[in-house]
């Protein structure tokens, strides 16, 4: 770890508090001038970090820089293990999945991150657009590479989902439910998406890799979603005052999901969360959406449904719940 890094991961542990130089010094093995460097470093990245002679150093509350250093300095704070992966951080992007899928190909490692602070053509499930407003949402894409078949693409997911509400738990003291197959709920509305992409070896039929990409909505007004998705789409925290940092969430989230990696044992608490289940339902995929009762989840992370009389277990689509039965 280096010492911008530790300076970091401390001043963060004790937020609004001064540390006189001296005192971060001795506690980091380092002169004062590396402290008062790493301060420098860390402040033209984008922290609110208060430094005067005889008052030492503060981290101001509220400060919220996304970097790499943040994300290894949150994920140093939950794991006794570094960071598997290489991290790229980037203020803008198209899409992090776009960037981790051309990362992948060139041979990024099991567990790369690419994370955007805004993304201007945010992508989720059917070509739909995912809302990234900069500055108010985690949006991050991670590599996985286990040695799997290409039907774990589902597993998978539905682990990112888990992993995403354990740590949104965790954090926030805040718990999600899940909306079959890969959408989380707050209060009856959308909060994040997940969206799954691999490549797999056809000879084989190993996937070569994975790429996970997650949108969880942090600090988003009802005015960034536009009157469209208002009414849908929510966040944590829509007042715009969140009490953890974007880079605290996503290492619990990529320490979460890497955790659940290769053995993808997910399905228990994805059934608890799961509010699909026992409820009237209208399936999108190819061809012309239809209407089915949802029974259960399937050992396989499939919906089970019932319709005209019999019983189909559904691996890909969309579904949206109905009000009532309908014929």
């Amino acid at each position: 770890m280096t010492t911008k890094q530790a300076l970091l991961q401390y001043l963060l542990s004790c937020p609004d508090q001064p540390l006189s130089g001296q005192a971060l010094a001795d506690k980091l093995g380092v002169s004062r001038m590396a402290v008062s460097k790493a301060c420098r470093e860390l402040q033209k990245q984008g922290w609110q970090i208060e430094a005067a002679s005889g008052r030492g150093y503060r981290l101001c509350s509220g400060s919220d820089a996304l970097t790499g250093d943040a994300v290894l300095s949150a994920w140093a704070q939950q794991s006794d293990a570094p960071y598997p992966g290489q991290v790229r951080v980037f203020s803008t992007l198209p899409s992090s999945n776009r960037t981790a899928k051309e990362w992948a190909m060139a041979g990024a490692p099991h567990g790369s991150l690419v994370l955007a602070g805004e993304q201007t053509e945010g992508r989720g499930r059917r070509g739909r657009t995912f809302v990234s407003p900069a500055g108010k949402g985690v949006y991050f894409s991670l590599i996985l590479r286990p040695e799997v078949g290409a039907a774990a693409s589902l597993a998978v997911t539905g682990s990112a989902a888990v992993a995403v509400c354990r740590a949104v738990q965790k954090l926030c003291g805040i718990e999600l439910s899940i909306k079959w197959v890969n959408d989380l709920y707050y209060k009856g509305k959308k909060v994040c998406g997940i969206l799954t992409e691999a490549t797999t070896d056809l000879e084989s039929g190993h996937t070569e890799w994975l790429v996970v990409g997650i949108g969880l909505n942090l600090t988003a007004s009802p005015a960034d979603f536009g009157a469209e998705l208002s009414g849908i789409a929510s966040s944590l925290y829509p007042d715009g005052s969140s009490p953890v940092s974007r880079a605290a969430l996503v290492a619990a989230i990529c320490r979460e999901l890497l955790s659940l990696c290769p053995e993808f044992d997910y399905l228990p608490e994805y059934r608890q969360r799961c509010f699909v289940p026992g409820h009237w339902i209208t399936v999108y995929g190819s061809g012309e959406p239809w209407s089915a009762k949802a029974i259960a989840i399937d050992d396989n992370g499939r919906l089970l449904v019932e319709a005209g009389g019999r019983q189909i277990a559904i691996d890909h689509g969309e579904v949206s719940i109905k009000p009532a039965q309908t014929e």
